[in-house]
């Protein structure tokens, strides 16, 4: 064994330590390591002899394989559920999707009703001259512009509107209360 490992020394590097088999060699030529097998570790050869269990721990294990008529009964009520409120849950996820759908058209006809609505509305007003109306106000209906004190001033009531009934005072109070002094 001396004989081999001198002969490589001057063409391989080797690990020293642990992993004495592992080396790399220089040059065109690689050499086949011969390694001695492995040892096998020597166990005990007895024959496999099967284990006898006492009758407490087959009955234990038995019991333990079977299943009650009780728990099969939860077993199976449990499934039933788990089924129908998977089943409830794809309705209610269904009927947001459809929903969805529905709001999603709703917006897209309001919109659709928008456009529509200012596109008249800017038709309505552009076709309609403020100087033939201001003209016709004026020459066939009577209207004359206010004149510097023709338009009377009041205060306004509590109410959020009046109602004329009767012309309005000169000085402005439309209701006094006999209260108020003078």
């Amino acid at each position: 064994m001396a004989a081999r490992y001198g002969a490589y020394n001057y063409r391989r590097s080797g690990y020293r330590g642990n992993d004495r088999n592992s080396y790399y060699v220089y040059g065109n030529t690689v050499r086949q390591m011969q390694t001695a097998p492995l040892r096998r570790q020597q166990t005990e050869s007895r024959p496999a002899q099967p284990k006898r269990t006492s009758r407490q721990v087959v009955r234990n294990r038995n019991r333990a394989m079977s299943i009650s008529p009780a728990y099969a009964l939860f077993l199976a009520a449990a499934a039933v559920c788990a089924v129908l409120v998977c089943v409830l849950y794809l309705n209610l996820q269904s009927g947001v999707v459809s929903r969805s759908e529905n709001v999603t058209a709703l917006q897209e006809e309001l919109a659709d009703l928008t456009e529509e609505n200012t596109t008249r509305y800017n038709a309505a007003a552009n076709s309609v001259n403020i100087e033939t109306v201001r003209d016709r106000a004026m020459n066939e209906m009577g209207m004359v512009y206010a004149a510097q004190g023709t338009v009377i001033e009041y205060d306004r009531p509590a109410g959020d509107y009046v109602k004329q009934y009767s012309d309005i005072p000169e000085n402005g109070v439309l209701a006094m209360s006999s209260d108020v002094s003078r």
